[in-house]
């Protein structure tokens, strides 16, 4: 398969490097100013892994569409609308469009396929997302793991979950997109969570985060329409060694660098998505405490172990 993977930071570049090794003719697009794309273009190489020479690197945008039956899209998710707008400017009707990204627009509170569909026809130019758990870090050392797959079209997720299928990576057909986008979209929230406890060296509370995150995820899923047991599955629940416990987890060192007063340079996608969900359980009437709790150290500057305690103190119910 023709596949042009656009975005080249650390997952971008995993998937680029994965696709080629199963066989498939790749090119990896950034922009032509991106530090990114700059250390790939010239070198093949970056801080995770090196690329083949049958990978094609280029800040071409209209060659990399052209060149692709199946589009790759890995940025940051609050930028996707821009750049669809300057992606739409090409023809894109029969090729499929594929979103390895987690996170919610923080203005709309689209999920990331809707983004997507507002620039094209879904019948002609199906779209798909591509989450789950694993870290570029452990794939390049041949670490397996399982993944998912969604789109409304049964036909191009079948597709594509056996042309990328190999040994290094499971994919399982999805079957709740509502539920796949925001699992996945919300895990990086609670991998701020996490990285909160491990700042304050309250880890041993992450049992209870695992435990009760997933509730708050299932209420907001089948508050928008989809399958709140998507929450306990590889998008959110399935994700959750890779974000909660991994030293690569750029969302959870995020929360113990902010816990600890500490600088995260790096991007978190949790930060903006935890705005973003809060504002739909505002919108659906949805009770997430834990949500809640990070959006209001985040944005309304309240201090972490006051916003713990407030959890603590909740009123007394039942587990289930």
């Amino acid at each position: 398969m023709n596949i042009s993977v656009l975005g080249c930071g650390r997952w971008g570049s995993c998937i680029a490097w994965y696709l080629d090794k199963i066989g498939h003719n790749v090119i990896s697009c950034g922009l032509e100013t991106a530090p990114e794309l700059i250390a790939l273009r010239d070198t093949h190489k970056n801080d995770y892994l090196t690329y083949p020479e049958s990978i094609e690197v280029t800040s071409d945008l209209e060659k990399a569409v052209s060149h692709a039956e199946t589009i790759i899209i890995s940025i940051s998710s609050q930028h996707l609308r821009s750049y669809m707008g300057d992606i739409a400017k090409y023809p894109l009707e029969g090729k499929n469009i594929v979103l390895c990204m987690k996170g919610v627009e923080v203005d709309t509170g689209c999920r990331l396929s809707e983004v997507v569909s507002s620039f094209v026809d879904k019948d002609k130019t199906p779209i798909a997302v591509w989450v789950g758990p694993g870290h570029p870090q452990d794939y390049v050392k041949g670490i397996p793991n399982c993944m998912v797959i969604d789109s409304d079209n049964e036909e191009v997720k079948e597709t594509l979950v056996n042309e990328f299928s190999s040994e290094l990576i499971r994919f399982y057909i999805g079957t709740d997109l509502i539920g796949s986008e925001i699992g996945a979209a919300a895990k990086n929230v609670i991998g701020i969570a996490a990285g909160m406890l491990d700042g304050i060296g309250y880890t041993s509370l992450k049992g209870a985060l695992m435990a009760r995150a997933p509730r708050e995820i299932y209420r907001l899923v089948e508050a928008m329409g989809g399958n709140g047991i998507s929450a306990y599955g590889l998008c959110h629940l399935g994700d959750y060694e890779a974000t909660l416990f991994s030293p690569w987890s750029h969302n959870r060192r995020y929360g113990e660098s902010h816990a600890k007063g500490e600088k995260f340079e790096k991007l978190a996608e949790g930060v903006m998505t935890s705005k973003a969900l809060y504002k739909l359980s505002k919108k659906y009437d949805v009770e997430m405490p834990i949500t809640t709790a990070i959006y209001n150290i985040l944005f309304e500057n309240k201090e972490f172990k006051t916003e713990l305690s407030s959890l603590f103190e909740r009123s007394v119910k039942q587990e289930f």
